[in-house]
């Protein structure tokens, strides 16, 4: 089973926008190893080394590889989130490749700590640790959290990047990538015993579809599930089950698509943002799927923070309207291209 959990040559980890991964530290990963070892990527490494919290992770929604941090440590709250750690710990990985820098092979052993300790039991990850109260606690593919905490310790385990990491420590990376593998199994959702996809985020103890802010009820999720299915996808020699469960992901979204509208952005002067989104009719307009669609009726919703559901998007008040993605293409190339090719290689 081990030597089955290879990436393809395409990562699934691709699809993760920059402008959410790392803080910056994603930009770099694509310089030549020989980089590593300039004045510049010193500099980058100390300041990631600075975010890094006591806990052994790093913060979301902050620049870590411009300057060293100098503020209160008890401000660094460690996340998975908005691509938080992952990418840090990836820099750090080639720069201690390049430089033999103790200081920054003793940091990656924090961090990857870090990971492996967030993991419950069953195989899922929290947003965090130490465990909020909160939605935070629950099994988290939101933005493709565990996703990403997933693609990052597989690495570990396959890449010769993490040669310097003990045996032992790869072995049991690999190990958590398989329970994770086997959570994401338990939480497909069924419908009428056949699998369909996943909601952004599922109870840590029962694995059902759960809600986390107050217009992220529990659903099934057109966005999240493309990168779960990748994953999915990704993993060589699939299991029957995999298959399955690939296949009923993919009915899903063949099913679930929406034709007949796009999305515009209308002038409004008299608005916040001088614009706002609209609902138009084209018949001509690419397939789009919602973000949420209700777990009873199928059917996608929008939602303010009041927490009730509405059928349109022009039901919402404006500043959840336009400050949130309802709609998107999330599926298009899944569809397209990737479960093609997918189809020819396991056939």
């Amino acid at each position: 089973m081990l030597r089955s959990l290879r990436l393809l040559a395409v990562s699934v980890l691709l699809a993760t926008p920059l402008h959410a991964a790392g803080g910056g530290a994603a930009a770099y990963l694509k310089k030549p190893d020989a980089w590593f070892a300039t004045p510049e990527a010193k500099s980058v490494a100390t300041a990631i080394l600075s975010y890094q919290s006591d806990l052994g992770g790093w913060p979301k929604n902050t620049v870590t590889v411009d300057k060293p941090y100098t503020g209160d440590r008890n401000e660094l709250h460690p996340t998975f989130d908005n691509g938080a750690t992952t990418d840090e710990l990836r820099f750090l990985a080639r720069s201690f490749n390049a430089t033999q820098d103790e200081t920054q092979r003793k940091a990656f052993a924090r961090g990857l700590d870090y990971i492996l300790r967030a993991q419950y039991p069953n195989g899922g990850w929290p947003q965090y640790i130490p465990l909020s109260k909160q939605y935070h606690r629950h099994i988290t593919f939101n933005d493709d959290a565990m996703v990403r905490v997933m693609g990052c310790i597989r690495e570990v385990h396959d890449r010769d990047t993490y040669a310097f990491v003990p045996a032992k420590d790869r072995q049991v990376a690999i190990a958590a990538f398989q329970k994770g593998i086997a959570c994401i199994l338990k939480c497909q959702i069924l419908v009428n015993g056949q699998p369909t996809v996943w909601c952004a985020q599922h109870d840590e103890v029962t694995l059902m579809p759960a809600d986390a802010r107050a217009f992220e009820l529990a659903s099934f999720s057109g966005s999240e599930s493309v990168g779960i299915t990748r994953l999915l996808m990704s993993l060589e020699k699939p299991t029957p089950e995999i298959i399955k469960a690939v296949e009923g992901a993919i009915a899903w979204f063949q099913s679930s698509k929406i034709t007949g509208i796009r999305i515009d952005s209308k002038p409004d002067p008299k608005s916040p943002k001088g614009s706002d989104k609209i609902v138009v009719p084209d018949p001509n307009a690419p397939a789009l799927w919602a973000r949420f669609y209700d777990l009873k009726t199928g059917k996608p919703f929008f939602c303010d923070r009041d927490g009730i559901p509405k059928p349109n998007l022009a039901d919402i008040g404006y500043e959840r309207r336009n400050g949130y993605s309802w709609y998107g293409n999330y599926a298009a190339k899944l569809l397209e291209k990737d479960y093609p090719e997918w189809q020819r290689r396991v056939r």
